[in-house]
């Protein structure tokens, strides 16, 4: 089980701005916290809707970026803020996160026993405008899964904050994912690799 995050952590790095997580995902929280970086947390609503011309990775970017422009009016010119959006793709279709148990059940029938991508669109906003917006992708190979399983797992962990109706570090992820093709913190909802490669590029954190 993730330990509860605090709104604000401390950290061995020096960040060279002030950051800002823009998220309540406890997940990517940690991760943000296990790279070693000091950020506060500032939460807003947000609308997370999507023009319907959009697929797979365009989604995911512009849900993120949307969301970063709610925060962009408040920012310091020493802050950066951090705010991203993940999606499960099976074919055309986008699972975002279900309203119900009941949805959720039907869409992990649906991804049991096939291959999906999960995107996560990430910006990074600075206060004096500066701005970088990306995605990464992963494959995710699921077994075939019956209907107890199924049943099981979102009656225990209740995955309605999840796209897809599933945590890939969850008991779903042990028994489920055969395979995954790409960063498997991607699918935990930060691809932290190029978090971190991107807030280097702003001069935004430095070792020591």
């Amino acid at each position: 089980m993730l330990p509860s995050a605090p709104d604000v952590t401390a950290a061995p790095l020096a960040p060279r701005l002030r950051l800002v997580l823009a998220s309540n995902s406890p997940r990517r929280r940690q991760l943000l916290r296990e790279l070693g970086l000091s950020y506060e947390v500032r939460l807003r609503e947000v609308e997370e809707n999507f023009p319907p011309h959009l697929v797979r990775a365009e989604v995911a970017e512009y849900l993120a970026a949307h969301k970063a422009a709610a925060y962009a009016p408040d920012l310091a010119p020493d802050e950066l803020v951090i705010t991203a959006d993940t999606i499960v793709c099976l074919d055309h279709d986008v699972l975002n996160k279900p309203a119900d148990a009941a949805e959720a059940v039907q869409m992990l029938q649906r991804l049991q026993g096939r291959a999906h991508d999960v995107y996560t669109g990430v910006c990074l906003l600075c206060g004096d405008g500066r701005r970088v917006v990306f995605s990464d992708q992963t494959r995710v190979h699921f077994r075939s899964l019956s209907r107890a399983e199924i049943e099981h797992y979102v009656a225990t962990y209740s995955p309605l904050d999840k796209a897809g109706a599933y945590g890939a570090q969850d008991w779903i992820g042990m028994v489920a994912v055969t395979r995954l093709e790409g960063s498997y913190f991607n699918v935990m909802g930060l691809p932290v690799h190029r978090v971190w490669e991107e807030l280097e590029k702003l001069g935004a954190v430095r070792l020591g």
